[in-house]
């Protein structure tokens, strides 16, 4: 039985021919290249032999990086992106929760708190839009399948969604009490669903399920 990797998102398969399409990242069967088994990385510590045959894979030494590009493949290492954007999903729920309870509550107060988180999340969105770019481009080959024009849509989506909820209540801070308050949350909520889809792509990309 042959091994495939898929050559964007690192995909292993087994069979005599590589899938039609990736069921990770949506590429066809020519982004698969076929693999020795043997240099699988495996989480259980490997045998002499076994390491031997890893180190005959790389054909060329890595050409050494400088100054900013050096900066860009540290960040992808090192995983910038996936810890970054914890940041503006884990704050998002919690300030939509805010708006909403100010809403059905009367209670201005709460969203002042909302938008204070807001304004942490409007904060952390370029970092996490930067490194995600990069991630796309130098780990997955700048692939533009379903998957990743669904999340850069969705992320994008989010931060124009999260400028506009922020301008809107720098405008009119009493707008949630006013008779356009119900698009206001609409607008929170959808932000809230992209951010949403945005993170569960992701996941699937990091987990490979």
């Amino acid at each position: 039985m042959k091994v495939w990797q898929c050559s964007v998102c690192k995909y292993i398969h087994k069979g005599d021919k590589p899938p039609e399409k990736c069921p990770i990242c949506g590429v066809g069967a020519k982004k698969f290249v076929e693999i020795d088994e043997a240099s699988i990385p495996e989480k259980m510590p490997k045998r002499k032999g076994a390491v031997t045959k890893l180190k005959t894979k790389i054909p060329t030494p890595a050409i050494k990086e400088t100054g900013l590009e050096k900066i860009k493949s540290l960040l992808v290492k090192h995983h910038a992106h996936p810890v970054s954007v914890h940041t503006p999903n884990g704050i998002l729920p919690a300030a939509v929760i805010f708006f909403l309870a100010a809403w059905m509550f009367d209670y201005d107060l709460l969203a002042k708190v909302a938008f204070i988180n807001m304004i942490f999340v409007i904060i952390a969105l370029p970092f996490v839009i930067f490194t995600g770019t990069l991630e796309w481009k130098k780990k997955y080959n700048g692939a533009l399948t379903i998957l990743f024009k669904l999340k850069i849509l969705t992320a994008s989506l989010t931060a124009v969604l999260c400028v506009t909820s922020i301008a809107w209540y720098l405008v009119d801070p009493k707008i949630l009490l006013s008779p356009n308050a119900w698009i206001f949350i609409l607008i929170n909520v959808l932000m809230l669903v992209c951010a949403g889809i945005a993170g569960h792509i992701g996941g699937k990309l990091v987990f490979k399920d």
